[in-house]
């Protein structure tokens, strides 16, 4: 009995901390049902469909929107993002929290730096007696943290730690609240993760923009050292702390885990399941129940707990209904830059250091580099799933599961209808609609304009009488034509010195890009199938027998 009253003690103090707007500690570490808690959390905000991380917490999915009035306003980027989620949750729970606040790296930008960042200090919100003031705590937080606290080794043992850590890939291991970050400066948070292994994740945009799309390709593969991927919280507890007479922790500091003591941490995703003694990315393989995967079906496997058949048609539909919300959301910001005169600007002489990562603040505002090579490196891979489950299918591989007789005639059915489904539509200069299926933006990908200073039909990869109403004067047109092999690319070259003029763009310079763009013709994937091979069954004295 005084157990259950301490404990009701416990969460009237927590509760009336949320309420007063002060942060008063009642737990000493995240337990189980506190990491579900925060997990439910993440997963109402990305049902909500909630466009910016002021809406998020003004949401009606967020139970606390108004319990302090001076936390109502807070724009944050990508990286941002998560510690926002998850100070905001610990704040609202009275759960302890800390973050590294300072990082170290080789040498120029600490996003983009060639070897790990290395965490020197951090900050851990300690109640001292009076309570932790959370507006405050949580503004200099975000004052602190940035795509570089993310790039560190996964490996590491010694010094202080990073706030993550690499889990292992398997059914739970990845979850809502989990990260899935870009070595090339984006970083998104995950909201749910579906029977078939599918991650979902929510990210935050330099216009202050939410959106939501799936795991894949478009946040590439990367070495153990800059720790891209997949990452998990760091566990830790608060120790050394007293307890007050209405429950509150007081004093005290945090001890995070070793790596070795996580139950789930692993390398894997960095030095795949079979012996990779150099632990090279590069020469890493993924085998699961003694198939050979591809890195992102792997994980979708893995994640999934061995879910490896797949639907063509299923799958289809599924991605170009993802590949869709991501284009939408590229309408946004393409919309952002037209409504604030961007477009009408001059264009400047010479392109950013660097067109991903630039600290021009107009450009990293408006532009899409970044962006649309997210977007075109998931065509690519969409292409190439498309292009493997067909060819399992050609040779009756049974890892497809489809019960029709004529596999392309659903497939181009089922194309078309998606492609019917997902139109996007603009304004042109004259202010008339322009409408584009999916299969109108696949011929014309390549050609979007990622350049703030261009017409929206650029913008949009318009051509012919289409492109008639750009008011785009000669010199703005002769710039987008030399960034042609830049748009080629999905690619991101954070690193390089990107400052081109149109002279050395048309001069094949290094780091412009290249000739050629990847395939993305899924159609013409589906109408030049070809035939599954025969089927043969073993005939009277093992004679084989073709079958249908």
């Amino acid at each position: 009995m005084r157990a259950f009253f301490l404990a009701l003690a416990i969460l009237f103090a927590a509760t009336g901390a949320a309420q007063a707007g002060g942060w008063r500690i009642v737990k000493d570490h995240w337990s189980a049902e506190d990491e579900a808690g925060f997990g439910r959390f993440v997963t109402a905000l990305g049902e909500s469909n909630c466009g910016s991380s002021q809406s998020c917490l003004r949401d009606k999915s967020n139970p606390w929107r108004g319990s302090d009035e001076r936390f109502k306003d807070v724009d944050v980027d990508c990286a941002k993002f998560p510690y926002l989620l998850r100070a905001y949750y610990a704040w609202k729970n009275g759960l302890p929290f800390g973050y590294v606040d300072a990082i170290s790296g080789s040498s120029g930008d600490l996003r983009f730096t060639k070897t790990a960042n290395k965490p020197v200090s951090r900050r851990e919100m300690i109640d001292r007696g009076n309570g932790i003031d959370g507006p405050s705590a949580l503004r200099a937080m975000l004052d602190s943290v940035f795509s570089g606290t993310y790039r560190t080794d996964a490996a590491q043992k010694r010094g202080i730690l990073s706030d993550f850590y690499s889990p292992d890939l398997k059914p739970g291991s990845i979850h809502p609240g989990s990260l899935v970050y870009d070595i090339n400066g984006h970083v998104g948070i995950v909201w749910k993760v579906d029977d078939d292994g599918r991650i979902y994740y929510m990210d935050s945009h330099p216009d202050f923009t939410v959106t939501r799309s799936v795991y894949g390709a478009q946040f590439g593969q990367s070495p153990a050292r800059l720790g891209g991927g997949l990452k998990n919280w760091r566990p830790f507890k608060l120790v050394g702390y007293r307890r007050d007479g209405q429950g509150h922790l007081i004093g005290g500091h945090l001890v995070y885990a070793q790596n070795d003591q996580i139950a789930d941490y692993s390398l894997v995703q960095y030095v795949g399941t079979e012996p990779n003694p150099s632990g090279d990315v590069k020469k890493a393989h993924y085998v699961y129940n003694g198939q050979e995967l591809g890195f992102y079906e792997y994980i979708r496997v893995a994640v999934s707990g061995g879910r490896m058949d797949f639907n063509p048609i299923y799958e289809l539909k599924a991605t170009m209904t993802t590949l869709c919300n991501d284009l939408k959301d590229r309408a946004q910001y393409v919309d952002n830059d037209i409504n604030d005169g961007i477009a009408h600007k001059p264009h400047p002489g010479r392109l950013p250091d660097n067109i991903y990562g630039s600290d021009n603040l107009e450009w990293e505002t408006y532009s899409t580099p970044s962006r649309d090579a997210r977007i075109k490196a998931a065509f690519a891979q969409f292409y190439r799933d498309m292009q493997e489950m067909i060819d399992l299918w050609v040779h009756r591989d049974s890892r497809i599961v489809y019960d029709g007789l004529f596999l392309q005639k659903d497939l181009a059915a089922a194309y078309a209808s998606a492609s019917q489904a997902c139109t996007i539509t603009y304004l042109n200069s004259a202010k008339r609609p322009v409408s584009m299926t999916f299969d109108d933006i696949v011929h014309r990908l390549f050609a979007f304009s990622f350049d703030p200073y261009h017409c929206i039909e650029l913008r949009w990869g318009a051509s012919g009488a289409e492109r008639e109403t750009c008011p785009d004067a000669r010199d703005k047109r002769r710039w987008y034509e030399a960034e042609q092999r830049l748009r080629n690319q999905s690619d991101r070259t954070y690193d390089a010195q990107m400052g081109f003029s149109i002279a050395e763009l048309n001069d094949h310079v290094r780091w412009s890009g290249i000739d050629t763009p990847p395939p993305i013709d899924i159609k013409s994937l589906i109408d030049t199938m070809p035939d599954r091979i025969p089927f043969v069954q073993p005939g009277p004295g093992g004679m084989p027998i073709a079958g249908p």
